[in-house]
């Protein structure tokens, strides 16, 4: 399905002005540098290797300035270190670090439906880094990457229509999914709705539809494709990855770990024929191919 609409507005609290503002800061001093070859801090950030400025914001827009607790790869999930409403989308550029405070819809943003126009919590421009992050419910429709972007240690603790989407119309694009966590998603987790190439890595899903979907039935179509590495899947759960194959997409995966699956319920990695009418795609097979599911069985443990 489609995971259009978008919102604009302001870093706010319930209540807040609705006028769209737009938050840029520099890049925590704790978080490491993008991987993401087009993830940059916005032109208005400054750095120091030694001392850190006050950062511009706006009056509405300011990330906590409580110490960052940073969990392990695949460890526990965090703990939140306060609660953060959202009445109007966050638009991010450059860096924006949540300091892991726990974002979550209110006011228009506050419904816990599974419609196809709600707006994101969190909207990144082209390049832009989203951090120590944590959506709670309800989560609207997460955040959307309009371009290239990173997506660092952001953690979704009961997805709302898709975790993240990513928009970008370039071939090139990349996205980078770096740590983090997502559970109770009824249907997608990451929405690959543009162009370009996914990169997901020790990321760890449980109670989940599909953790990554190329859209199977957008106006417009691309060749899409996804690189999964040291992710962690909980069952129950239906599908890792959902590509077309009429369109030419790839999933690359390895170090993929499936648990409480005795039956090897969840499908790996599925393929379908895409359209851009809208109709239901149809279902073309499942595991690994050579061309379009690009694995081994080496490449999923089941524990």
């Amino acid at each position: 399905m489609s995971g259009s609409g978008s919102g604009s507005g302001s870093d706010s609290v319930a209540g807040a002005s609705p006028s769209p503002r737009t938050y840029a800061s520099r890049p925590s001093p704790t978080a490491s540098a993008s991987s993401s070859p087009s993830a940059s801090a916005s032109p208005s950030v400054s750095a120091s290797a030694t001392k850190k400025p006050a950062p511009k914001r706006t009056p509405t827009a300011s990330p906590s300035s409580a110490p960052v607790t940073r969990t392990a790869r695949f460890g526990a999930w965090p703990t939140a270190t306060a609660d953060r409403p959202v009445s109007s989308t966050i638009e991010v550029t450059g860096s924006y670090d949540g300091g892991l405070k726990r974002f979550h819809g209110s006011g228009e943003l506050g419904t816990d439906g599974q419609g196809e126009d709600q707006g994101p919590l969190f909207e990144l421009a082209d390049g832009a880094v989203l951090e120590n992050v944590v959506l709670g419910a309800p989560a609207a429709d997460g955040v959307h990457c309009l371009g290239s972007c990173t997506l660092r240690n952001v953690w979704w603790e009961d997805v709302g229509e898709d975790a993240a989407t990513f928009k970008g119309r370039s071939a090139g694009a990349t996205y980078l999914v770096d740590g983090g966590g997502a559970r109770k998603a009824d249907d997608k987790v990451f929405q690959h709705n543009g162009a370009g190439t996914l990169t997901i890595r020790g990321f760890q899903v449980s109670d989940f539809g599909k953790l990554y979907r190329s859209c199977g039935n957008c106006d417009t179509q691309y060749t899409r494709h996804v690189v999964i590495s040291d992710v962690r899947a909980s069952s129950p759960g239906k599908v890792l990855v959902g590509i077309n194959a009429n369109y030419g997409d790839t999933a690359a995966l390895s170090g993929v770990t499936i648990s409480g699956d005795g039956g090897r319920d969840i499908t790996v990695c599925e393929r379908f024929q895409g359209n851009s009418s809208g109709a239901e795609p149809t279902a073309l097979g499942s595991g690994p191919d050579g061309t379009n599911c690009r694995y081994n069985a080496s490449a999923v443990t089941y524990r």
